[in-house]
């Protein structure tokens, strides 16, 4: 099986894993793999929980549309993130959009720089800094901007990150696998979630405390 048909059929795996335990809904969200000389997404307005492998939008390194159905709007954002990520994460090889509903949940409160403080030491290890993006329309090239801005700010200062947050829309994740990547949306989304079933204002870990979790697994916060 050559490595195009493997990230054709994973990406229709977490597709349909994502549609069923409903982190997307309806024709919500959408999925890429940076290939070798190209890259493949999920159609505009397809439905991530029946995806066909073989309709999958194939677009050369130029981002023009060679073969598929008609490639998902967000083609442009996902190619930002792969281009500003790759000064930091040379590996990214996938990005996961979706409308997580306790993601978007947070943004409909005050707005804040970051969706979630460092709440438990999973999300610190396996998520890290999540900056909220202002909203902007779905597809609007100002909001592809704006997060290829957060990358590099991010990363030049030592925390390189693995997701943002438009606001009102939902979390861009990426990492070098598709699995990888949901696995960083799964924890985020939970965070999420937990924050939204607390009474008050969680407080979050301490110094010392992330401090151990660097020196321990490497956390990039």
């Amino acid at each position: 099986m050559s490595a195009e048909t493997q990230a054709r059929e994973e990406i229709c795996r977490i597709g349909r894993s994502l549609f069923e335990r409903g982190y997307v809904h309806a024709t919500a969200g959408n999925i890429s793999v940076r290939l070798d000389d190209g890259f493949l997404i999920t159609p505009t307005d397809a439905c991530l929980g029946f995806l066909d492998p073989a309709k999958l939008a194939r677009l050369d390194a130029g981002g023009r549309q060679t073969g598929g159905d008609r490639a998902s709007k967000t083609i442009a954002l996902h190619m930002r993130i792969y281009a500003a990520a790759a000064s930091f994460d040379a590996g990214t090889r996938c990005v996961i959009h979706t409308h997580s509903t306790h993601c978007v949940a947070l943004t409909l409160q005050p707005q804040r720089d970051e969706l979630l403080a460092a709440l438990t030491p999973y999300f610190v290890m396996k998520v890290g800094h999540v900056p909220v993006i202002p909203y902007h329309r779905p597809g609007a090239p100002e909001a592809a901007e704006a997060v290829a801005e957060r990358i590099a700010q991010y990363g030049s200062r030592g925390t390189p990150i693995r997701a943002v947050m438009l606001s009102r829309l939902g979390p861009n994740v990426w990492h070098d696998s598709p699995a990888a990547a949901m696995a960083v949306l799964e924890e985020l989304e939970e965070t999420a979630r937990l924050r939204l079933l607390a009474a008050s204002e969680p407080l979050p870990l301490g110094e010392e405390q992330i401090a151990e979790l660097r020196r321990t697994f490497g956390a990039r916060w």
